[in-house]
């Protein structure tokens, strides 16, 4: 025991000594002197580079896999999963974005970030439709309460509506649009539009502010009504332009004051009509009460007109 303890002293001095001397060849000497428990301990740690070499090499493969994977088509549910993948803060991050409109902030730059969603435009729409419906029925009956010969029945048709005509606007304007877009994109080269659901998202989230709107056209005041549309639709507008302005701003000026000039008079016509159509003061039939026929005794003789004849 005590011979072995004084061999392995003798081994590590020499390697002590010749590693002082020549650091570099210490080491390729040192390696070569290797006890066979150290070739072990080499192998082991190579084993375990080896390993980890491997590993790394099945998690590049497994992402190529994953990348090289067919997406969806667009008539699966798959592929529309990925619009709605939204959280709270974002939702309310983009709604406070197109309520405060102003001059060089770009609501899809700065909000959508080349992630435009769906789910939040799907219910602004839903929530307007379901607003203006209500608010036009309970309109009616607070001019019942004023006037109780108002004959009020519900008018569950302003549902359907009401639902059809925002779907509608909130579709077919963006991809009138856009397909415009793509149109002046050829003939002119640095004019690049949205994608159509950027451009869609653009225009539900614009209507967010129509919902509160709606609710305080309940106040029976036809002045204070007005000065709240102008209001909204002025925000909602501005929206829009500030966001369409970097994309219009290269073509000729004809064209994007043409443009969007075309964008805020849709959008005035779908408030106004909202307005006209959901909250008449009363129904047409009682605008103007229909003349009813009174009966005269029939004692009661008319005077003759002159030139009449008698019989």
């Amino acid at each position: 025991m005590a011979a072995a303890d004084e061999l392995a002293f003798h081994e590590f001095e020499e390697a002590s000594n010749l590693l002082a001397e020549t650091p570099d060849a210490a080491t390729t000497s040192g390696s070569d002197q290797l006890t066979p428990q150290g070739h072990v301990a080499v192998a082991v740690d190579s084993g375990g580079s080896y390993g980890a070499e491997e590993e790394a090499e099945e998690s590049d493969r497994t992402a190529l896999l994953q990348e090289e994977k067919q997406q969806p088509g667009f008539w699966t549910f798959g592929y529309y999963q990925s619009f709605f993948d939204v959280d709270t803060s974002q939702v309310l991050d983009r709604i406070r974005g197109s309520l405060l409109p102003r001059p060089g902030h770009n609501f899809v730059r700065h909000h959508l970030r080349n992630r435009p969603d769906l789910y939040g435009p799907f219910w602004i729409c839903a929530t307007l439709a379901f607003v203006l419906a209500v608010t036009g029925n309970l309109t009616l009956v607070l001019a019942q309460r004023r006037d109780p010969s108002i004959h009020y029945s519900p008018q569950f048709h302003k549902v359907t509506v009401a639902g059809i005509t925002i779907y509608c606007y909130v579709w077919l304007v963006p991809l009138a649009l856009w397909g415009f877009l793509r149109w002046r994109k050829g003939v002119r080269e640095r004019v690049g539009p949205y994608t159509f659901l950027e451009t869609v998202c653009v225009y539900g989230y614009s209507l967010f502010v129509f919902i509160p709107t709606v609710v305080l056209w309940l106040i029976p005041v036809p002045w204070l009504q007005w000065l709240l549309g102008v209001l909204a639709l002025s925000l909602s507008a501005a929206s829009l332009v500030f966001t369409l302005w970097p994309v219009v701003r290269e073509d000729t000026s004809l064209v994007a004051a043409v443009l969007l000039l075309t964008v805020v008079l849709l959008h005035a016509l779908l408030a106004v009509g909202c307005k006209f159509y959901f909250f008449q003061p009363l129904p047409l039939e009682h605008l103007a009460p229909p003349l009813q026929a009174t009966s005269l005794p029939q004692d009661v003789l008319l005077p003759l007109t002159p030139g009449a004849k008698t019989t």
